[in-house]
């Protein structure tokens, strides 16, 4: 009842984030006009936003029915940071999109790409090796929460905005008995044109279809910038806690698997599990901010001669002379010219030509401290779940590991675009990183903490080209002097080229490349609690390599993508069980449980590649994207070979005004030896290829929906998980949720 009572209040109070409709900005920061964007999309007269999907999005109420309503501004672009050096991408997608809505809320991914424990909120990993994030996170424990986390400062969208604007939103799957519930609120507004500041609330709670899989999540994000001529601040604070109940999986997968061998028929949450009062706790600060101080000139614009101010007629100029004065130049002809000689000089003067700020270079400064206690605590551990116990009771856990980062980063940068030589731009940057890290101290009869501090100092820099319509660069590296990571080498490279293609289309290139050589994470290195303990201070760099590329028909729809990767030295988790009674059958109830850090001596490729095409026939429209990928060892680095995610539905308006998406999707993965769940550490883990292992996948899993929007409100409804079937598993022994159906709603508000 108070989970219920919460969220109405703070459905009612702050609203939910789903950021606003992305409109592309000019290299100024200001609102480029209708006829200065530079993207494909359709833009009414009255403002209304119409993309290449034909989809509808306007903030604000429409005043083009009531010429006497009051008249609200309509307009606004997104932008993201990069964080080392606080520059300014423009934002390419958000969470306003009307099309397929009903798959923002999914934590399997958009595409359903990601593997999970089955509740919402859960851990999760990318099943396309491709498409996993080059995540250099300190902390560990939060990479596999990404759904939740989604991005952190990488993906934080900051808002300029002509009027203040607030978005609300609210998700439901299922009963609220074991169903899941999250409510979201963004809100942005500007102090003036150069200057905003807004806030992103966001609430989890899922119940689970499981017993002993609830997972709890609130994150708040506030932020704030100016973008001026001279100087730039954006300041951004985050700060989420993450709760999880931990079930450590079924007794069993026969009561999914094989659900005609038993006496009676089992309900998901009569399903028993391993684990019972157990949870992980994570919670996360995050304080950030860039500023940067522009030194450079400004230059007058060339107007064309039609948009140039015309000087005042003669009428016009002594229209506003006394009446007496006026009355004596219309009987003095020769006053009356050398008075309307003498306004038209004085007029002229007053004409300021427009100018704009062109920056030579740049002297910037980023902090970013980020804070992070995990916890894992247990109240009713079973002696025969875990191999290994290293202090303390078992019925009463409290295992706690402390994480800090401060970050500082100075660099100076020599701006592209400042005259026809200057084609590159050119950065260098210094960055200090402190780091501590507390863990338990190797005493069986207390619980005090053992502080790990590193301190490392790194030179980097970087060469990019992002003006003109042809070629665009970006090269950077950075090496490490200093510190636990001295020696440490990381370089990244992208290019694009744009080719038009008739008058009808173009074609997009993309191409990255990395090399990256450093030590494994801290937490591969050092980690203790009474479950799994390590330290590991003999772990060799890890290197990797790795070459993608990106094919796209900008308006055909197709997309081809190619990559390949090679990694020395691999660094993962595995888990190392051990059978308690060689009699009885090889089930989760006769195994004891480890997690260890190994690494891999030799070398592993990785090549992956994948097509997407977009059909189109009246209403019925068909989106496909198939991916292909190989590991040279399955073993160490499991993969399955395919992935399909296809989605055939039909799209049409009603009345002009409701627009209908109404058709299914379909996700499959063929079958492979997919990552177990380590709940001792909260990770995923290599299965342990000593014993019999399970294979995932294999099967399809459909979803059918109706997603509609009318003018500023979204609303969707959906049935989850249609197909069922028998390998219903993501991850050994934790199964998917059941047939459940699904209600999402999203309404923009501008004040």
């Amino acid at each position: 009842m108070k989970h219920n009572l919460f969220l109405a209040i703070l459905l009612l109070c702050m609203g939910l984030q789903a950021n606003a409709q992305y409109n592309q900005s000019n290299t100024n920061g200001r609102l480029p006009s209708r006829n200065n964007r530079s993207d494909n999309n359709e833009y009414s007269e009255n403002g209304d936003y119409y993309d290449n999907a034909g989809n509808r999005t306007t903030w604000g109420r429409d005043s083009t029915k009531h010429q006497k309503q009051k008249f609200i501004p309509q307009g606004l672009f997104q932008w993201v940071l990069e964080p080392r050096l606080g520059t300014v991408i423009d934002a390419e997608n958000n969470d306003t999109v009307v099309h397929n809505f009903q798959n923002f809320n999914n934590t399997d991914g958009y595409k359903g790409e990601f593997s999970l424990l089955g509740n919402t909120g859960t851990p999760r990993y990318n099943r396309i090796y491709m498409n996993r994030t080059d995540d250099s996170d300190e902390f560990l424990f939060l990479r596999p929460l990404s759904y939740f986390r989604a991005g952190g400062l990488k993906e934080f969208r900051f808002t300029n905005t002509l009027s203040p604007i607030t978005n609300l939103a609210y998700h439901s799957v299922g009963s609220k008995i074991n169903g899941e519930d999250r409510v979201r609120a963004y809100f942005a507004t500007n102090i003036n044109k150069d200057a905003g500041l807004g806030f992103k609330i966001d609430y989890l709670y899922g119940r689970g279809y499981f017993v002993n899989s609830t997972t709890s999540s609130f994150g708040s994000t506030f932020y704030g910038y100016y973008r001026g001529d001279r100087y730039n601040i954006h300041a951004y604070a985050n700060v989420n806690h993450l709760k999880m109940f931990e079930n450590g999986g079924m007794e069993d997968d026969k009561y999914i698997r094989e659900p005609e061998t038993l006496s009676q028929d089992y309900a998901t949450t009569d399903i028993p599990v391993m684990l019972s009062d157990t949870w992980n706790r994570n919670h996360e600060r995050n304080f950030y901010l860039t500023h940067k101080f522009n030194l450079g000139f400004y230059r007058e614009l060339e107007v064309p001669d039609s948009l140039k101010p015309k000087v005042p007629s003669a009428s016009e100029l002594l229209s506003d002379l006394p009446d007496s004065v006026q009355q004596a130049l219309r009987v003095d002809t020769l006053a009356r010219k050398l008075m309307v000689d003498s306004l038209t000089t004085k007029w002229l003067a007053q004409q300021v030509p427009p100018k704009e700020f062109i920056p030579v270079s740049s002297i910037i400064h980023t902090f970013d401290m980020r804070d992070l206690t995990h916890t894992y605590i247990a109240e009713a551990s079973s002696d025969k779940y875990y191999t290994n116990n290293y202090y303390g009771e078992l019925n009463n856990v409290y295992d706690m590991t402390g994480a800090m980062s401060i970050r500082n980063t100075f660099g100076l940068a020599l701006r592209e675009g400042f005259n026809k030589w200057a084609a590159m731009g050119l950065t260098f940057f210094a960055t200090h990183n402190m780091r501590t890290y507390k863990l338990l101290m190797n005493n069986p009869h207390g619980k005090e903490m053992q502080r790990y501090n590193e301190n490392d100092l790194s030179i980097g820099g970087e060469l990019a080209r992002t003006q003109g319509k042809l070629l665009h660069f970006n090269v950077n590296s950075e090496f490490f002097l200093t510190g636990q990571k001295v020696g440490d080498l990381t370089v990244n490279g992208s290019t694009n080229w744009e080719f038009r293609l008739g008058k009808k289309d173009s074609l997009l290139i993309d191409v990255k490349a990395m090399i990256k050589n450093e030590k494994p994470d801290f937490f591969f290195r050092h980690y203790h609690s009474q479950h799994a303990w390590w330290d590991n201070d003999d772990l060799s760099r890890q290197l990797r390599t790795r070459f993608e590329g990106t094919i796209r028909l900008k308006n055909f729809g197709t997309r081809l993508n190619f990559g390949f990767e090679n990694i020395t030295n691999y660094t993962y988790f595995g888990m190392q069980n051990t059978i308690l009674n060689a009699d009885k059958p090889l089930l989760p109830t006769n195994l004891s449980h480890a997690v260890t850090v190994n690494q891999n001596s030799g070398s592993i490729q990785v090549i992956g590649a994948s097509v997407a095409q977009d059909m189109r026939w009246g209403l019925l429209h068909w989106e496909n994207e198939l991916a292909f990928q190989t590991s040279s060892n399955q073993d160490i680095l499991p993969l399955p070979a395919v992935n399909v995610y296809t989605n055939l539905y039909l799209l049409f308006r009603i009345a002009k005004l409701l627009r209908i998406q109404m058709g299914g999707d379909m996700r499959y993965f063929t079958k492979y030896y997919g990552l177990d769940y380590s709940p001792s550490i909260q990770q995923f883990a290599v299965q342990d290829a000593s014993l019999e292992r399970q294979k995932m996948g294999g099967q399809p899993i459909v979803n059918v929906y109706l997603n509609a929007h009318l003018k500023h409100f979204r609303f969707y409804f959906m049935a989850q998980h249609v197909t069922g079937g028998t390998n219903a598993f993501y991850a050994p022994y934790y199964g998917m949720n059941p047939l459940t159906i699904c209600f999402g709603l999203s309404w923009n508000f501008i004040n």
